[in-house]
């Protein structure tokens, strides 16, 4: 009884936690949603909405008495024209805010439809908290917010789709809705293929019929149109952007792109085409017969991106729904296709990958990639599999007692024996250090002159506390090491080079001896950064170097000219006064303490310690720092590692110990057994 008790008194407290999360996650929906429209309504007329204005507006392609595609500014096809039409009788101005409240309500509907079409079976927190997830990461995502922007109409073809395949009964009707999308986006009829080899054959048969009957009733209403754009531009082709534009995500733009034209180029679309659109519903097909249809829906729509001529942002929202995926038999495996398609769907290309040329191809077709990647490649889980509900199970270290009552404050992190993920490892770093090169970029508005005088007085205060503490030997170290040639040479190489080489050493190594330690590391270096950010956002800081009155030799990036605000280009590529604390020594000290905690041999200490040392003394040589920088760096280090502790908990020091007893005892026993076969 007392633990029937118990356990309805936790079955109760989970329910609760449930809905409170639930209840979170629509209030961030609802913002999102809010800011949105907030974005786009406070845009100045003439700069939102462009598309829509191009098309309905009073000098709009839609008034004129001519064709639609003279202008090659109209890019839907003669249907779609049709259908929006109607339209140019309405206000501009009612126009305008009934378009973008009319897509926001398509998107809360296309995000309750992909709720409920998630693979059975699905856990009870799951199903309450998909509709808001699925919202929230709709409003995030880069094809809804150029869509709302430019006011297109790319919503509405994904959600008839979804509608027609998982909300509406009756084949003939779901058929019919898929074919009106076709209507609108013609390689929407690759769903036809899909509906036919899953044993819905009526509905195909209603896709391609209701199509054939809207083409042709706006092939009666405008000839001229509809021979324009199927014939002369052969569906499309050639209207909107230039085709090798970057935001053309489709094969077509790709090898475009490449450098291929003329016959070889078609020939070859042609032919990836028709290899990607079969081996995607081959795919597709299986995975709607092994019971995950939005899946099935998914692989298809990205293929019909692939296969399109042209493929805009605002096209692209199949890739984010390929998020549904299972990828991996390990439980630290299950992340990374989620996390990665969250990510190419929301964020900039350029804060994904670096600005390297090496990258370039990569970077600028990263969505067409991924939905490539969802059509051909990834081995989706089928859910006969035997991981497709329990993955292998990660591995964790026992908890360490804390010397407080309370710590840590979030058990759930635990100490991780087995190594995390490296490609998601790689793609959460990358995308965290893109993320603090704009905050840091944007924490003190130094290129205007308001923010100029804001950091010299914060110098000026910085450099009087220095003096009342007799530590002001930024000049005269300065000034003594450009005497000696070769100091001035190692300090300033040292300064370019281990800021961001020692930390990667350091965190890659523990990925690969200590995996335990590299979670811990981890977490404290990020917060770290979080709090370094902080201080960038409260206290812009004029360094030595760009004190005038100082007269510092800025020994690393060459004589500055004061008289112009931003210095030259150097302000553009980073914040120079993002001075305190200064991270520059913050993370060598990390470095050097972690190296200290974990490293086995004693001299392997003494040698990490000395990082920190000869970075504190580059940042002072060189001019890029205070003395005082250097304490705020140590500060926030002090302050990561203790909010890591408080989060987490002590550091598993008895994980490898552990390790290690378990691995021993297992080789005793097996040469136990080898003695008495013996």
């Amino acid at each position: 009884m007392a633990n029937a008790e118990h356990s309805g008194g936790t079955v109760e407290d989970y329910g609760a936690r449930a809905r409170v999360v639930r209840l979170g996650l629509w209030l961030v929906a609802a913002i999102l949603a809010v800011r949105q429209v907030a974005v786009v309504l406070s845009t100045p007329e003439g700069e939102r909405l462009t598309d829509l204005e191009t098309w309905v507006g009073p000098d709009g392609v839609l008034h004129v008495n001519g064709s639609l595609y003279d202008s090659t500014l109209f890019t839907g096809t003669p249907f779609g024209g049709l259908v929006l039409k109607p339209l140019t009788r309405a206000a501009e101005q009612a126009l305008g805010w009934g378009w973008t409240f009319g897509t926001l309500l398509l998107v809360v509907a296309l995000g309750l439809v992909v709720a409920r079409a998630l693979p059975q079976p699905v856990s009870r927190l799951t199903s309450l908290l998909a509709a808001p997830v699925a919202i929230s990461l709709l409003m995030l995502s880069l094809p809804v917010r150029n869509t709302l922007y430019l006011g297109q109409t790319s919503i509405m073809p994904v959600l008839l789709v979804l509608l027609g395949c998982f909300v509406v009964r009756g084949e003939r009707a779901s058929g019919a809705l898929i074919g009106v999308a076709a209507a609108l986006q013609p390689t929407i009829l690759l769903f036809a293929p899909l509906l036919w080899f899953t044993g819905r054959r009526r509905a195909a048969l209603s896709t391609g019929v209701t199509f054939a009957v809207c083409t042709a009733l706006a092939w009666a209403a405008m000839p001229h149109d509809s021979y324009t754009y199927w014939v002369h531009h052969v569906a499309g082709t050639g209207l909107g952007g230039a085709a090798d534009d970057l935001a053309n995500q489709s094969l077509h733009g790709l090898l475009l792109r490449a450098g291929l034209s003329g016959p070889l180029e078609i020939g070859l679309f042609l032919l990836l085409g028709a290899v990607v659109a079969v081996d995607a519903v081959r795919r597709a097909v299986r995975y709607a017969r092994d019971g995950q249809l939005l899946l099935a829906v998914a692989v298809t729509g990205c293929a019909a991106i692939l296969i399109s001529p042209t493929a805009w942002q605002h096209q692209l929202l199949w890739v984010l729904l390929a998020v549904v995926g299972r990828v991996g038999k390990r439980a630290s495996d299950r992340y990374v296709w989620p996390v990665a398609v969250v990510l190419v769907m929301t964020l900039p290309a350029k804060m994904i990958f670096p600005n390297m040329s090496v990258l370039d191809p990569l970077r600028d077709n990263v969505v067409l990639l991924a939905a490539l990647a969802a059509a051909t490649v990834i081995p989706f889980l089928p859910r006969t599999s035997a991981h497709y509900q329990t993955p292998i199970p990660t591995r964790y270290a026992a908890p360490v007692p804390a010397r407080f009552r309370r710590v840590p404050l979030l058990p759930f992190l635990k100490r991780v024996l087995t190594r995390p993920n490296l490609l998601l490892e790689l793609l959460l770093i990358r995308v965290t250090y893109a993320a603090y090169q704009q905050v840091r970029l944007a924490a003190t508005g130094g290129s205007n002159a308001e923010g100029r005088a804001r950091a010299e007085a914060h110098g000026a205060q910085i450099l009087d506390l220095e003096r009342w503490l007799h530590i002001d030997i930024e000049h005269w170290a300065n000034h003594a090491i450009v005497k000696v040639d070769w100091a001035r040479n190692f300090f300033d190489f040292y300064y370019e080079s281990f800021h961001f080489v020692v930390p990667l050493t350091v965190l890659a190594v523990l990925y690969w001896r200590r995996p335990a330690d590299y979670r811990w590391a981890r977490a404290s270096l990020g917060l770290t950064t979080l709090l370094a950010l902080l201080g960038f956002w409260l206290y812009p800081l004029a360094p030595p170097r760009l004190m005038p009155s100082l007269g510092m030799i800025d020994t690393v990036h060459g004589v500055q000219d004061f008289t112009k605000p931003d210095y030259g280009t150097l302000t553009h590529l980073t914040n120079q006064y993002a001075a305190m604390p200064s991270l520059h020594f913050g993370w060598s000290l990390w470095c050097g303490l972690v190296i200290a905690i974990v490293a086995p041999r004693w001299w392997m200490k003494g040698l990490g310690l000395l990082h920190p040392l000869f970075t504190v003394t580059a940042i002072v040589v060189t001019g890029n720092h205070w003395v005082l920088d250097a304490v705020g760096g140590a500060g926030v280090v002090g302050a990561g590692f203790g909010l890591a502790y408080l989060f987490q908990g002590p550091r598993a020091r008895s994980a490898g110990a552990a390790q290690g007893a378990k691995e021993s005892r297992d080789e005793r026993t097996v040469g136990a057994v080898g003695e008495g076969v013996r």
